[in-house]
C-alpha cells in the first residue's frame, strides 16, 4: 500500500498486514492483551498497559465518539492537497482506545464533541462518519 502510491497509508509489513488486509475488506481490527484484558490502538507487538507480548488482533465494533478535531485548509503533501478542507480527528473507539483518523460526510458546522460516529473505509483506510442508523 504505502509504496504503491498511497502516500497516506503506512508501509505494510508482516506485523501490520492483518490490520490492512481487514481494512481492505471493510473491517476494523484492534489489539487485545490476553494478560490484562485491555485493548489498544495503534497496533503494537506488546501491550502498552502491562508490557505483555501476549496480544492478538480482535474485531472492533466500528463505533466511536468524536473527541476532538481540526479542519485542515492547507496541506501540500499528496494526496491531501486534493482533499482540503478535511477534518483531522481523534475519536474514542467504543472499546476504549483513542484513534487518529479523518471524519468524512459531515459539514464542519455539524461537528460536535461526543457525536456518534461509525467507521467507513476509503481505499482501505479507516475513516469515520456520522452514524447512519438511529440507535447506533
Amino acid at each position: 500500500m504505502g509504496s504503491g502510491g498511497g502516500f497516506d497509508v503506512p508501509e505494510v509489513d508482516a506485523f501490520t498486514r492483518p490490520y490492512w488486509d481487514a481494512a481492505a475488506e471493510g473491517r476494523l481490527l484492534i489489539r487485545n492483551c490476553s494478560a490484562c484484558a485491555r485493548v489498544h490502538h495503534y497496533p503494537r507487538e506488546f501491550c502498552p498497559h502491562c508490557w505483555s507480548e501476549d496480544v492478538s488482533w480482535r474485531p472492533a465494533s466500528g463505533r466511536a465518539t468524536l473527541y476532538t478535531w481540526s479542519v485542515v485548509h492547507r496541506n501540500d503533501l499528496p494526496p491531501f492537497g486534493e482533499r482540503v478542507p478535511y477534518v483531522a480527528a481523534v475519536v474514542d473507539l467504543a472499546e476504549g482506545p483513542r484513534m487518529m483518523t479523518e471524519v468524512v460526510g459531515c459539514e464542519e458546522a455539524a461537528l460536535r464533541i461526543g457525536m456518534k460516529l461509525e467507521v467507513a473505509f476509503r481505499a482501505g483506510v479507516p475513516v469515520f462518519r456520522p452514524v447512519s442508523r438511529p440507535g447506533v
